[in-house]
């Protein structure tokens, strides 16, 4: 059964400022390498650009939103950590975003062909803080 994730990040600055530059500067090759990926089926994009950065969750206008889904947990594992640039995005997040202090990813199981809504994202990740895994 394919596998949604949602991951939220808190920006330390405006999107727009120079200090998130080198993050920006970044999406449009880790995304391309996502839809290139073994495994990837679907994930959220806006018409401003090569992500998902113009929406929001949990009324916080400092959060960044990732929402896609992947064919299974493997398909999603390999890409977080054995992609290259986003492995290099990973190590070097505390440059632009917050260090968490609760969960910010959740991974649910959804139907094939089902695309996620950022209602239904919200409330899984909601539930993950108020429940545990």
């Amino acid at each position: 059964m394919p596998l949604a994730q949602l991951n939220i990040a808190r920006m330390r600055y405006p999107l727009e400022s120079p200090e998130m530059a080198g993050f920006v500067s970044r999406l449009a090759d880790v995304n391309a390498s996502a839809e290139d990926a073994p495994g990837f089926v679907w994930r959220l994009k806006d018409e401003d650009g090569p992500g998902a950065t113009s929406y929001r969750l949990l009324g916080d206008d400092r959060l960044i939103v990732n929402l896609s889904v992947w064919d299974d947990l493997d398909s999603l594992r390999a890409f977080v950590i054995g992609q290259a640039g986003h492995r290099d995005v990973l190590q070097a997040r505390y440059d632009w975003f917050e260090r968490a202090v609760e969960p910010m990813t959740v991974c649910w199981e959804v139907p094939v062909g089902h695309e996620p809504s950022l209602e239904e994202a919200e409330s899984m990740l909601l539930l993950l803080r108020r429940e545990g895994p």
